[in-house]
């Protein structure tokens, strides 16, 4: 097995381990859960390093993983930024109050929701303009990034719409005061979201200047984590509304989600497409383009 499949075959063993959580049921659905946990985390910290190399793992380990313990840990101690909360003890052991296995969820998801944002705000296809001037073009990058800062803050915070509500459904976590909350959406309240926005554009912008400019880009090697993603989102809409019976963070998280996942399985069928046309036979070139793109 060559390391590029790697990351596909945790894919795999996730995408099984996630099938079986609606099949379980107490202790076995608590270990299952952070069983699942650490295979995204291996996930997506292994396919950093491989695709990236180990300045940018490095990097998602001390922002994502370093930083989701500490932001954590405040929050159990002090109410902020989530507001004030308790874990149970069913998800392993705990440092500060906090279970080990969190901060590692806060670093599965960060990689894939970052990518798909790179991948969404790179230009492809452009020009430079004659005459352009060095203040337009600077203006343009940080218009690019402040917009990729945003989406990756929005598609890693959005997941909690599915989260929070399917791990407080089974007594992982408890508020004491819920309110107020989303509707269709009790135990969990409004606070806990902003604490999720605010944490992710954090980290989703500390995470360029310390993993570096390989971060920047996406290519074929990304395609696992584009996996992760979309089958996050698909899957989790159809196991809150059909086999974990939460309709309502079904709608929330498909909403919210949608923001990046959609243009994000959109912008891969066009890339497709474009490839499969590229390779078709007796196709006339077009020039300008590159048909391997």
């Amino acid at each position: 097995m060559t390391v590029r499949r790697v990351p596909w075959v945790l894919l795999g063993v996730l995408v099984l381990a996630q099938i079986c959580y609606p099949l379980t049921t107490g202790v076995t659905r608590a270990r299952l859960t952070v069983a699942t946990v650490v295979l995204g985390y291996l996930l997506s910290v292994s396919h950093a390093l491989l695709s990236r190399g180990p300045r940018t793992a490095a990097a998602l380990v001390a922002v994502a993983t370093g930083g989701g313990f500490a932001i954590e840990a405040l929050g159990v101690a002090t109410g902020f930024p989530f507001g004030s909360y308790d874990y149970s003890g069913e998800l392993g052991p705990k440092l500060a109050g906090v279970p080990l296995i969190i901060p590692l969820a806060w670093t599965w998801m960060a990689w894939p929701a970052w990518l798909a944002a790179v991948r969404l705000t790179s230009p492809t296809g452009t020009t430079t303009r004659t005459g352009t001037g060095v203040g337009a073009v600077a203006g343009a990058r940080w218009t690019r990034h402040a917009g990729r800062i945003a989406l990756a803050t929005v598609g890693l915070a959005a997941w909690d719409l599915f989260l929070d509500p399917q791990m407080v459904a089974e007594g992982y976590w408890i508020w004491r005061d819920a309110t107020p909350a989303l509707p269709g959406l009790p135990g969990i309240p409004v606070s806990n979201y902003l604490g999720w926005l605010l944490f992710a554009v954090l980290l989703m912008s500390a995470l360029r200047p310390l993993a570096g400019p390989a971060v920047a880009v996406t290519d074929r090697r990304d395609d696992p984590m584009f996996a992760l993603y979309l089958w996050t989102y698909f899957s989790s809409v159809l196991a809150h509304a059909v086999f974990l019976a939460l309709p309502a963070s079904a709608l929330w998280g498909a909403a919210g989600m949608a923001v990046t996942a959609v243009p994000l399985t959109v912008t891969l069928v066009r890339a497709r497409r474009h490839r499969d046309d590229g390779r078709a036979p007796r196709r006339p070139a077009r020039s300008g383009v590159d048909a391997t793109a």
